[in-house]
């Protein structure tokens, strides 16, 4: 069956929801952020480490919760109640955004908005192992996010039209801010609705309905003991850990780092709307690709795509640059993302697969936040943006290496 089923178009709908707030996190959230801070005296190298100090604490949060409300949510018609609060969290965070203009209370309110994505995205991946097979893992995950770039730009494109064209209709920037914002938690919200209409949890794990901290605890210990079994699965969270790191970091510090080095806010927001189309297609071709040559090696190729990238973006000065930077990350972001997810779901046992994926979230949280608050630290302490980012190369490169050790698997199969 190569058509998608209404369960699988429901499970994707849902990237198309929260790849709204995605990518007002990479584009006008922080220039929002980093134009309030400027207001108030802020230099751009203090706003842009703030930036990554905030993105740092809130994958931090959901690191060290993930894999605790994973194993209560691997009980029994339990991952759609707690996908439900954290999708609430966040829609009601992003709404609340666009009427701050204090830098340091845009900030806290962000900070609940991201937790609650980031949470909702930990029981979202999970749910992949009951909305499709494995063998269409690939298919679906990648799926989730191709349409989830190209749907998130109706959204951000009357958000973007508003901002810059609000003084010709009688809108202030402050309430054009105040309706973008709005804007995009409705769209996540409604987007979310036919998830969670649709969704039947067909796995779980009845020892996960202990609710007491001992056993909860003791039930991770076990499911970390299982896994360090598992060496291939192993293995590929910590290759996972490096090399996601390089690519969240560039995603999530992309407009910050732009501004330091000189693009202007035009040229920054088109270029990476361009970014969410030119994903679309190849977000697709890498989930067709796989079925000819073996996710892991996709995979690979991805992350040596990113190390390029780190090279040119350290010498970025021009806007035209800006723009070719924006379409390699392109041609690399959504596949990267996709097959990590899909491959990871085939290493998995379905019946703890919220709470592996927490434990994979540690991984991909830790790196976000080892990544954000090294570019933080580093750019802070040299004053310049470029130094920080050359942190990533050994990220990336030290991912390379590992991912290339892992054994076969089934998951290559």
């Amino acid at each position: 069956m190569n058509k998608l089923t209404k369960l699988e178009k429901a499970w994707i709908l849902y990237d198309v929801g929260n790849s709204a707030f995605v990518l007002m996190i990479s584009t006008i959230i922080p220039i929002f952020f980093k134009n309030i801070a400027s207001a108030d005296g802020i230099s751009s190298s203090d706003s842009t480490a703030f930036w990554s100090y905030t993105l740092s604490l809130a994958t931090l949060i959901v690191a060290i919760l993930g894999p605790i409300l994973g194993r209560l949510a691997d009980g029994k018609d339990k991952k759609k109640q707690y996908f439900s609060f954290f999708l609430i969290l966040g829609s009601i965070g992003c709404a609340l955004l666009g009427f701050i203009q204090v830098w340091q209370l845009f900030l806290i309110v962000f900070l609940i908005a991201r937790i609650g994505f980031s949470g909702s995205i930990v029981f979202y991946d999970a749910m992949l192992v009951d909305v499709t097979t494995d063998e269409r893992s690939d298919k679906v995950s990648s799926g989730g996010y191709a349409w989830g770039y190209i749907g998130s730009v109706i959204p951000f494109v009357v958000c973007l039209l508003l901002i810059l064209m609000g003084d010709k209709i009688g809108i202030s920037t402050y309430l054009a801010g105040i309706i973008s914002f709005i804007i995009i938690a409705i769209w996540w919200v409604g987007c979310s609705i036919p998830l969670l209409k649709d969704y039947k949890q067909l796995y779980y794990n009845e020892k996960s309905e202990n609710k007491q901290i001992s056993a909860i605890l003791q039930g991770l210990i076990d499911t970390i003991s299982n896994a360090k079994k598992n060496k291939p699965m192993w293995m590929f969270m910590l290759a996972y850990f490096f090399y996601i790191d390089g690519v969240y970091t560039i995603i999530e510090l992309a407009t910050s780092y732009g501004k330091d080095v000189g693009i202007g806010d035009n040229d920054l927001l088109f270029a990476l709307l361009l970014t969410q189309i030119v994903a679309f297609p190849f977000a697709l071709l890498f989930g067709e690709l796989s079925k000819k040559v073996k996710t892991r090696k996709l995979i690979e190729i991805c992350v040596f795509g990113y190390i390029l990238i780190v090279l040119f973006a350290l010498q970025l000065d021009k806007a035209w640059e800006f723009w070719f930077l924006a379409v390699c990350v392109a041609i690399f972001q959504g596949a990267i993302q996709a097959l990590s997810r899909s491959y990871f779901s085939r290493l998995v046992p379905k019946d703890n697969s919220n709470e592996f994926f927490g434990i994979f979230d540690i991984f991909g949280k830790g790196a976000a936040f080892t990544g954000t608050l090294l570019v933080g630290i580093i750019t802070q302490i040299s004053g310049d943006s470029r130094i920080g980012v050359a942190t990533l190369l050994i990220l990336l490169i030290a991912g390379l290496a590992i991912l290339v050790k892992v054994p076969e698997n089934q998951a290559d199969l």
